[in-house]
């Protein structure tokens, strides 16, 4: 069986409220083993609305609705469900006086407009709201393969029945009338054969994207079992495992030799798993050989520093660090007149390592951490600047030097990253000479 998730609302379709329901309800039925096939997102327009449902009561077995379940004027999905399904709406006492109760217990009187909300599509079930005045409906309809206005959906014809669940808007409400009620339901209408979706996420970083692709041959082509797919964000790589199977272990032990290969193949561009960054691997890789970072950031800007303080929050791993925005900065950390290391330039690695080696002694710790001045950008396209990093421990100093390249909205988040990465880099060479 397949399922569509619908959320009405005209403050989702102008981007001023961000929709999270239909994620939630996704991870819901994932879990059930039911496959989402469908997102869709509809503002307060009847027509619109009306289409929407006729669309979806063809293309899917199930459907989530979310919205368009109080009392005012904008509020449609009663009006919009009566029309799809070519059912009257009629008004349930049952309901009407669950509003009425809801209205007394807060010393209200039930204005008229509420009366609405106890209206069904004939033939429809409530579903009941515990804290709120809106109940769900739950609608049965019977599929005929013909959208509205007589199009079939895909192409093709699709016979038996759909059901509709109906819930609130308001994600405390809707959470709680689909654990209560609604996924009981789904598990005893459909009855579901014991099914489980699970995912599973590695988290890449060091090469990019058609890289990484390469190097895991047939691994993310369609069809696959289990899947794999990848997603990037923020210069990070995402590769992301899918099983179905019988049960939730089922689903894990089907992924296990997916995810050996994938870490065999890409070694240490995994840093880690589910919602790890890099400064979570980079803190637990300190915490494990109980050593302190510390870091100065021209190019940066405190970015490391804020991840690395957040990340290592409870723990003495990262100690601090400077944030230095011009070259009265970098005298002032340094000790020094600014012409004793401007000869090299504020975007030298000479100047990166200086600042690494006085971070590292300054703030008693094992390892400095320095992002140079980033550059201007050179007259040839093709030549991107390179941004110096340097890494100082009590054995040696290295420098770096990283391409300054990329979408503008992520040159500054890739440059801390990569910066972040040498340190993962030389605490698993540590560990592994050790």
């Amino acid at each position: 069986m397949n399922a569509e998730i619908i959320a009405i609302g005209d403050e989702l379709t102008s981007g001023q409220r961000l929709d999270t329901n239909s994620q939630w309800l996704s991870q819901r039925l994932g879990e059930m083993g039911i496959r989402v096939l469908y997102h869709t997102t509809v503002g307060d327009d009847i027509e619109a609305n009306t289409r929407v449902f006729a669309n979806a009561f063809q293309r899917a077995d199930l459907i989530i609705c979310t919205g368009g379940l109080g009392p005012t004027d904008d509020d449609l999905t009663r009006l919009a469900l009566s029309r799809a399904c070519g059912e009257p709406l009629e008004t349930r006492e049952e309901a009407l006086e669950h509003i009425r109760r809801i209205f007394r217990k807060y010393s209200r009187d039930m204005p008229d407009r509420n009366k609405r909300q106890a209206e069904f599509p004939q033939g429809a079930q409530m579903i009941p709201n515990p804290h709120g005045t809106a109940p769900g409906v739950d609608l049965i309809i019977p599929r005929d393969g013909q959208l509205e206005g007589g199009q079939s959906p895909d192409g093709q014809s699709e016979g038996g029945e759909s059901r509709i669940f109906a819930l609130p808007g308001v994600p405390a409400e809707m959470r709680e009338m689909w654990e209560q009620t609604v996924r009981q339901r789904i598990q005893d209408g459909f009855a579901l054969a014991s099914r489980a979706i699970r995912h599973r996420r590695l988290k890449c970083f060091g090469v990019g994207e058609s890289h990484l692709e390469q190097m895991l041959p047939d691994m993310i082509k369609r069809g696959r079992v289990p899947a794999v797919g990848i997603t990037v964000s923020q210069a990070t790589i995402t590769l992301r495992v899918t099983a179905e199977d019988a049960s939730e272990d089922a689903c894990w032990e089907a992924m296990t030799p997916t995810l050996q290969t994938i870490r065999e193949r890409l070694g240490d561009l995994v840093f880690g798993e589910e919602d790890e960054e890099l400064e979570h691997a980079v803190a637990s890789l300190l915490a494990q050989s109980d050593q302190v970072l510390a870091t100065a950031e021209w190019g940066t800007g405190g970015l490391i520093a804020h991840w690395m303080s957040e990340a290592c929050r409870g723990s003495q791993h990262y100690v601090g660090g400077a944030v230095l925005r011009n070259e009265q900065a970098v005298g002032a950390l340094l000790g020094v007149a600014a012409e004793h290391w401007a000869e090299h330039g504020s975007h030298s690695a000479e100047l990166a390592a200086l600042l690494a080696e006085k971070v590292r002694d300054s703030y008693g710790a094992d390892i400095g951490l320095a992002v140079a001045a980033i550059p201007p950008a050179p007259p040839r396209a093709d030549a991107p600047p390179r941004v110096a990093i340097a890494l100082a421990t009590a054995d040696e100093t290295t420098t770096k030097l990283i391409p300054y390249s990329g979408h503008p909205d992520i040159l500054l988040t890739r440059t801390a990253k990569q910066a972040l990465n040498q340190v993962r880099l030389l605490l698993l060479k540590q560990r592994a000479v050790r």
